[in-house]
């Protein structure tokens, strides 16, 4: 196989200590880092490379790992421009606006949203991000639902079943109804092509009750739980997320000392969406009380059509640096190894050998530029499986 060393890089995230020095990020200076195939094979000082068939000469910039946005919604078609130009006049997000989506999706071909999918995923590929999970929820419909994952899964290995998005319009007046359609026919049309399962445990859409039953139908047929938890209010998903063991629990705006605590002693990772809180002028997450009680953290995109219409990483690390407390270093470690924690993966998310060879050169000489030059298009070049995409 073809091997390619990228030399001359002025700071090297590794995300792996024994690589560079002994933080998070495993910084290595003046560094290089060799690609074989779709792996990376070495990383050390720039001086030190052996020789390869093709060189790359950073020229002093900085080169990160690919983002993992682990929370997307890029299966709907339409959009919300009216709702999100009514909500930043003064009107309150809730999580019924989602039902505005259904009926665009359930109309929309295929193809069209198919094209939609790519759009994004090139989109957040020129911004660097190399992994993505997405979801369905959407449909709400047992066919409309499976189409859905059946084309997601043509994109990404990280595909969720969100049939428990919000009630289906068409059981408004039954909900338990509705739930019985989601862990029954629903579920079985849709776990063949899905890994995880997921519910938005809030007012308005599911109780706590419900999304147990729903989780737990989902892994028995060998799905995998993350949650929608404490969005717009202190509820059970948070607590409910961590005692099944979820991936995730994704949002976390709202925590109790009890769910702080809860995602610190587990191993649920708790992923923070700042898209959402800047679309909807709603209270930021606390990710410097979470990093404290010593929990996971990770940060994604949640692109959607409704709360967070962004597909940029780069956007979503400076708020968290700007509004959430973290620091550039754990922002950057979050949108990268977090999201790689909160997908389950080991393999994509840090620049070291037999890693998945996803890198990120910046028009910079730090990461931290990310958040010191907010909105400037920063990515110079892309590696995605260690082809040169950008």
């Amino acid at each position: 196989m073809t091997t390619t060393a990228i030399t001359n890089i002025a700071s090297l995230v590794t995300n792996d200590p024994s690589l560079g020095d002994t933080s998070p990020l495993g910084l290595i200076l003046d560094a290089a880092v060799v690609i074989e195939g779709d792996r990376v094979v070495w990383t050390g000082e720039s001086s030190k490379a052996p020789a390869t068939d093709n060189a790359v000469d950073a020229d002093g910039r900085a080169v990160i790992p690919g983002f993992v946005d682990s929370h997307s919604h890029l299966l709907f078609a339409g959009d919300r421009t009216q709702e999100f130009n009514a909500r930043m006049s003064g009107r309150r997000y809730t999580a019924g606006g989602i039902r505005t989506t259904v009926a665009a999706t359930r109309a929309a071909t295929d193809d069209e949203l198919s094209a939609n999918v790519v759009r994004y995923l090139t989109e957040a590929l020129r911004q660097g991000t190399t992994t993505f999970e997405t979801k369905s929820g959407y449909g709400l419909t047992v066919e409309d639902e499976a189409r859905a994952l059946r084309i997601a899964a043509r994109h990404t290995d990280e595909v969720t079943y969100l049939g428990a998005h919000v009630v289906s319009p068409d059981y408004a007046d039954d909900p338990a109804g509705y739930v019985d359609l989601v862990t029954g026919p629903m579920l079985d049309a849709c776990a063949p092509y899905a890994r995880w399962v997921d519910v938005f445990c809030e007012k308005g859409a599911f109780d706590g009750d419900q999304a147990r039953t729903i989780l737990t139908a989902g892994m028995a047929k060998g799905l995998h739980p993350r949650v929608h938890a404490n969005q717009l209010s202190y509820g059970p998903g948070v607590q409910l997320a961590v005692e099944l063991d979820a991936a995730s629990a994704d949002h976390c705006t709202h925590l109790t000392d009890a769910d702080v605590d809860a995602l610190a002693q587990g191993n649920t990772v708790a992923t923070l969406l700042p898209g959402a809180e800047f679309s909807t002028r709603a209270d930021w997450p606390d990710a410097r009380r979470i990093l404290d009680a010593g929990a996971t953290v990770a940060l994604s995109t949640d692109c959607n059509p409704g709360s967070s219409f962004t597909s940029s990483m780069p956007f979503c690390v400076a708020l968290a640096v700007r509004d959430m407390g973290m620091t550039p270093d754990e922002a950057l470690w979050s949108s990268t190894a977090g999201g790689a924690a909160a997908l389950r993966r080991t393999d994509i998310g840090r620049i070291a050998p037999g890693a998945r060879a996803d890198l990120v050169l910046l028009d910079a000489p730090s990461h931290v530029h990310l958040a010191y030059r907010p909105g400037v298009p920063l990515v110079q070049a892309v590696w995605q499986r260690g082809e040169r995409t950008l």
